[in-house]
């Protein structure tokens, strides 16, 4: 990748010398009136060269610690202290982020399904490929911020890529440096930006921080500690990272699902490690009587719960991450 901190950093309009910082906005589409939609976007561009981060936040509309972790780390971060750069993008997805939903409200897509994008596609892909080709292809490593939109989540770190893919290896250790503490090692769908960015040689990871509705200060405290371990880590700024000794990884997820309808009573909370047919919770009718038990389908780690109480027949109750190991 190129080196910064030589020539001025130049994404899209916006302008920053070594030592500066500065924020505009990117023009990516139009809505039907004419009312173009421009991405908010901030260069921190530091005095000394090194290389580039790319962070983005809000891909889901209704994700939004992500947001509050970018403005604290520009808060944070003087271009004075910096070697390299940061260009963040605080808020992705504008139009699902007005509509306060996950899909774009103009295409129905999912962003985070667009990657790298097309300039001829629709909005979400235009979006997608105006940010990708602008400052994604630029960076050295690329931080894509979620949660588990509002349902309750652990706090965990994700690599989209294949095992056999050539950056496997350089995703999972971004993914141990910005320690969370649990990491899914799965090949994601197509069009997620952290399948996309690497096949460029960009390594990226997904953290998913928990799940709520609005903004959960304890997710977004360990959001910020995760993009400062990877600015000190990786030479951007001076000082120690502060990584766990110990993360669980799994494989994937068992969906563990109501058989019959009713209200849920937990007897597992996030995080908890749970071995093969173990109580998780029980379904109770509306007076309050037992209907059913549900038990671990397998050993793993809870790793999202339903929000509401009350669900359906075959509505997921909690899920689980399989085959846990330590890094």
């Amino acid at each position: 990748m190129a080196t910064t901190g030589v020539g001025d950093l130049e994404i899209g309009p916006l302008r920053a010398a070594p030592g500066t910082s500065a924020r505009g906005w990117l023009p990516v589409v139009e809505l039907a009136d004419g009312t173009p939609v421009r991405l908010p976007v901030v260069l921190v561009h530091g005095g000394r060269p090194g290389k580039t981060l790319y962070l983005q936040a809000v891909s889901d509309g209704d994700e939004l610690n992500g947001l509050a972790v970018v403005r604290k780390i520009l808060r944070q971060v003087c271009p004075a202290e910096l070697a390299g750069a940061i260009v963040a993008v605080p808020v992705l997805n504008l139009p699902a982020f007005y509509a306060r939903q996950a899909f774009s409200p103009i295409d129905g897509q999912k962003m985070n399904r667009c990657f790298p994008g097309s300039a001829t596609g629709t909005a979400s892909e235009r979006i997608a490929h105006a940010v990708f080709q602008a400052a994604v292809a630029k960076a050295d490593l690329c931080l894509d911020l979620h949660q588990g939109g509002v349902k309750p989540m652990i706090d965990e770190v994700r690599v989209r890529v294949a095992r056999d893919h050539p950056l496997h290896g350089a995703c999972l250790e971004l993914a141990r440096v910005f320690g969370l503490g649990y990491i899914l090692d799965q090949e994601g769908p197509p069009g997620q930006l952290a399948r996309a960015a690497p096949d460029r040689g960009i390594p990226t990871i997904d953290p998913e921080l928990g799940g709520c509705h609005g903004w959960d200060r304890a997710s977004i405290d360990k959001g910020v500690r995760g993009v400062m371990n990877v600015l000190r880590q990786y030479g951007f700024l001076a000082g120690p990272p502060e990584i766990p000794e110990r993360q669980w990884v799994v494989d994937g997820f068992e969906p563990v699902r109501a058989p019959v309808g009713g209200v849920i009573e937990f007897a597992v909370q996030l995080y908890d490690r749970v071995e093969r047919d173990q109580p998780l919770a029980t379904l109770t009718d509306l007076f309050g009587e037992t209907r059913e038990v549900l038990r671990a389908p397998r050993a793993g780690i809870v790793w999202l719960r339903s929000l509401y109480p009350a669900v359906s027949s075959g509505e997921m109750v909690l899920s689980l991450g399989i085959e846990p190991r330590l890094l």
